[in-house]
C-alpha cells in the first residue's frame, strides 16, 4: 500500500510521539504505510480539514471522529 500523504507534514507524528519512538514506529507502520485509511486524523482531515485535526487525536481514536465531524 502507498504511504500516506499526510505522513512527512503530521504534527502528531512529527512532535508529539518523539519521546516514543518505538510507539510512533510501531504506529506509523500501521496506520502511515498499511492502512492510512482508517486513521482517525486521515478520516477527520479528508472530511472537514487539516486544521480541524486535534493535535491529541491518536490515529487509533476512531470513537472520536463522528463527534469531532458532527461539531464542526
Amino acid at each position: 500500500m502507498v504511504d500516506c500523504d499526510c505522513l512527512p507534514a503530521c504534527p502528531f507524528f512529527n512532535d508529539k510521539m518523539k519521546n516514543m519512538p518505538s510507539m510512533a514506529g510501531m504506529m506509523k507502520k500501521r496506520y502511515c504505510q498499511d492502512d492510512y485509511m482508517s486513521c482517525a486524523r486521515h478520516i477527520v482531515k479528508v472530511a472537514i480539514g487539516g486544521d480541524k485535526v486535534p493535535i491529541d487525536l491518536y490515529p487509533g481514536q476512531n470513537e472520536r471522529v463522528s463527534k469531532i465531524i458532527g461539531s464542526a
